[in-house]
């Protein structure tokens, strides 16, 4: 297994991947249309100074995936993050290893306060979140605008990302 930053070759891999998660894992109901990001990762993540990265099994399979956004001043917004379930889990760590990569990215580029969102059902995923340092966060204690597709989403902020 390897972490690598994304490239274009893997752009159905990670698409079919998030989908399936969201929708049949996560019971969110979203679709392609309402995600353009997904179809223009180079634009919306790695041309503003953000990063994608795509966790690659050894048969080289997209099992994994997390993406920054850089926003405004100093904020990065958490997005796209998905982990197929057969590679979940503490032994594993495949959050934890796509986190780190983030977290370096973060630090290298100035951003030490990142914000995001993630469907009210995700609980493993809030635990996730608030073990890295994450609180959460009413909406409109957003420090930044940013879309969500999901409306039943609860939200998160760490302003100590450097000092991780």
């Amino acid at each position: 297994m390897k972490i690598i930053p994304y490239k274009n070759k893997y752009k159905n891999q990670v698409i079919a991947l998030i989908l399936y998660l969201q929708n049949f894992d996560n019971k969110v109901d979203l679709s392609l249309e309402e995600q353009p990001d997904m179809n223009d990762i180079e634009n919306y993540y790695l041309k503003k100074g953000g990063g994608f990265w795509l966790a690659v099994n050894d048969s080289d399979d997209v099992v994994g995936t997390l993406g920054l956004m850089k926003k405004e001043k100093h904020f990065g917004v958490l997005k796209k993050s998905f982990v197929n379930p057969a590679y979940r889990g503490k032994d594993i760590g495949l959050s934890a290893n796509l986190y780190s990569h983030l977290i370096r990215h973060a630090e290298q580029n100035n951003i030490d306060c990142i914000v995001l969102d993630t469907p009210a059902n995700c609980v493993r995923a809030h635990h996730f979140y608030l073990k890295k340092g994450f609180q959460q966060i009413e909406h409109d204690q957003l420090p930044i605008d940013y879309d969500f597709p999901d409306r039943d989403s609860y939200f998160f902020m760490n302003s100590n990302v450097i000092k991780q």
